[in-house]
């Protein structure tokens, strides 16, 4: 037995090794395919890690980014993963995607980067509207930096060889993938790219969006970036880079806009100084039906009401309500979630500054917060304020809870008005109305409560109402001190939009929801959206029965009480008043409160809507047709080099 051992144990050793090389042949193609994958998942790591380095500059802070579960790294290299499979299938051979699309994104990366070394900014989609500029601006940056250019036109020439070399080696080298692979492939990619770009509105809350760590910050577009990362951020802001030209939109359309010649200069009495209050979340809390608050928190205001503004937001959003006001523009003829402040402000636009300015005024906007908050410091500048005072450029002021006391700015706005000699416009955004509105906020609150609500609630409805009483008084004491003055001083103030006041809303009866609704009757909506408005003057009075307007009217109302005529201001928005008072994304208001719901999808619209909406268009993102004719002063400022 003993002779036939060793022979037992080779055939043995035979058929393991038949048995291993019959597993492995059956499973051959399963080990092909894990091995595709990986390669995919590595390729979509190496891919983010780049982008981010170069973005970034940083090794440390591209490593925090990959490897903080707080932040969407992971998300970003499971999407490029899922892309690469998806363009894979359809090309027909792995790993032929990276080649595509990682050049286009590195190279995105890397001009995001250089603007951000020259304007502070990182790249938006809505650069890409700016094109023209930035070839024109390419000579000088030529000129600026020779040798960094002309390593620049190095680097990309090298690049491109180095590409076409590596896609001729790829398309020789990396496996077709049979039929079945690609089904396959598409069958779970597309599904998946489909359901993450389905919860990327950020107007929206997802659940899911937010389990991936992907976090909208559209207030601040610097920790947008630096939060989700390059790719993800500027994925975030694509809806707003689709900025059509209005069908029809030409010189003669333009031309066709009706304007008259107006007189020069003020109509009837001398360059008062104005004083524009935009009052952070000012609104009404007395109009919740079911719930009493005593003493009344805004006697002042309801005293010297003037009407209402019909805020385009609810809760925040405050810069959209701020770029109508300033420039008699409307939110309403660009895409849904755009934010004009971040996406399109990227050159001089005419506003109230730039007319003030060409009238002799000192033109100065001020904010106790960050100049870098809604990118004000930039826009102010394009918009032609000479100066903008934000809290690093203020005496430090004093707060109530978190935030700068309305007070204590009104004080500062009467400090730096007496130090004028010459008349000035002032554009002050307040602070101490911004929610949260928790219990520890105040120490004491002086507005009693008394309703159906929630004892968390009436605490929370308590500590918003207190903000209202002290906007209320501060300003009392701006009107106090106006009074005083021998020159006409025009205050206005107005609430940007309603405040943030969660189940308050929907518990008090007041609204269905803790949001406003987007669509409703007109009733419905100016419920929702509704924020007090005061246009005052110290030598006559306070404006009244102005009714309900958008923000865009804002600036007719102001020239109107200042005593000036414009082309555009007066002239063309007045002609839209007369007609129209509420200019809305879904609804217009006319003059006699008659509503017209969905207009922009109907087959014509009103001629006046259809020529306010070329003319912003022509000025925005145009030709600038119109600029000379509706905004000559702003016009002449730019020749002058403002």
């Amino acid at each position: 037995m003993a002779l036939f051992t060793p022979a037992a144990v080779a055939i043995e050793a035979t058929e393991g090794l038949a048995a291993e090389a019959g597993f492995l042949a059956r499973h051959a193609k399963a080990l092909a395919v894990l091995r595709s994958l990986a390669v995919s998942a590595l390729l979509a790591l190496a891919t983010v890690a780049v982008i981010e380095l170069v973005t970034r500059g940083s090794l440390q802070q591209t490593y925090a980014y990959l490897t903080n579960l707080q932040q969407p790294g992971w998300t970003t290299t499971g999407i490029f993963f899922l892309l690469y499979l998806a363009i894979d299938a359809l090309i027909g051979r792995q790993h032929k995607a990276v080649l595509l699309v990682s050049p286009l994104v590195v190279l995105m990366g890397v001009i995001s980067q250089q603007k951000q070394v020259f304007l502070t900014d990182p790249l938006y989609p809505t650069d890409l509207l700016f094109g023209r500029q930035i070839l024109e601006l390419l000579p000088v940056l030529v000129q600026d930096r020779p040798w960094t250019a002309a390593a620049l036109a190095l680097a990309v020439a090298a690049g491109l060889v180095g590409l076409v070399g590596l896609w001729v080696f790829a398309w020789r080298r990396f496996r077709p993938l049979t039929r079945r692979e690609r089904l396959t492939r598409l069958a779970i990619a597309l599904p998946l790219l489909a359901g993450f770009v389905s919860i990327m509105d950020y107007n929206e809350f997802s659940w899911m969006r937010d389990r991936l760590k992907v976090f909208p910050i559209m207030w601040d577009q610097a920790e947008n970036y630096r939060h989700n990362g390059f790719v993800m951020a500027f994925t975030i802001n694509l809806p707003m880079a689709n900025v059509k030209a209005p069908a029809g939109y030409m010189i003669d359309a333009i031309d066709k806009i009706p304007s008259k010649p107006l007189p020069a200069g003020t109509t009837h009495r001398s360059k008062p100084d104005v004083i524009v209050v935009m009052s952070e979340s000012l609104w009404d809390p007395t109009r919740l039906g079911t719930v009493k608050l005593s003493p009344d928190p805004m006697p002042v205001i309801r005293e010297n009401s003037s009407g209402n503004v019909f805020s385009p937001e609810f809760g925040g959003l405050t810069a959209n309500v701020e770029f109508e006001a300033l420039t008699g523009f409307s939110n309403a003829f660009l895409p849904t979630g755009s934010i004009p402040y971040q996406q399109y402000v990227r050159k001089p636009i005419p506003s109230l500054a730039t007319f003030f300015r060409a009238e002799g005024y000192t033109a100065r906007a001020i904010h106790p917060f960050s100049g870098w908050f809604w990118n004000r410091t930039s826009v102010y500048k394009a918009f032609g304020f000479e100066t903008f005072k934000d809290v690093d450029r203020m005496p430090p002021l004093a707060k109530r809870g978190n935030f700068t006391s309305d007070e204590a700015l009104t004080k500062e706005i009467i400090r730096q008005a007496d130090a004028q000699e010459n008349p000035f416009f002032f554009f002050a955004v307040t602070l101490q109305g911004h929610g949260p509105y928790d219990d520890g906020r105040y120490k004491k609150t002086d507005v009693a409560i008394d309703g159906t609500l929630d004892a968390r609630e009436n605490r929370m409805l308590a500590s918003y109402a207190q903000g209202v009483k002290e906007a209320d008084q501060s300003l009392k004491m701006l009107m106090d001190w106006a009074s005083q003055r021998d020159r006409e001083t025009i205050i206005v103030v107005f609430g940007d939009h309603l405040p943030p006041l969660n189940t308050v809303y929907k518990n008090s009866g007041y609204m269905p929801g803790v949001t406003a609704s987007r669509k409703g009757t007109a009733e419905q909506m100016k419920k929702e959206h509704e924020t007090p408005l005061v246009i005052w003057s110290n030598k006559t009075g306070v404006e009244k029965e102005i009714g309900t307007i958008s923000p865009a009217f804002l600036s007719y109302y102001i020239l109107k009480e200042a005593g000036y005529e414009h082309p555009y201001y007066t002239g063309f928005l007045g002609a839209v008043h007369d007609k129209l008072r509420v200019i809305d994304r879904y609804m217009l208001i006319d003059a006699k409160g008659t509503a017209t719901a969905d207009w922009a999808r109907r087959k014509t619209v009103d001629p006046l809507v259809r020529d306010f909406r070329f003319l912003q268009h022509d000025i925005m993102f145009g030709k600038q047709y119109g600029l000379e004719r509706f905004f000559d002063s702003h016009a002449e400022l730019m020749s002058a080099g403002y």
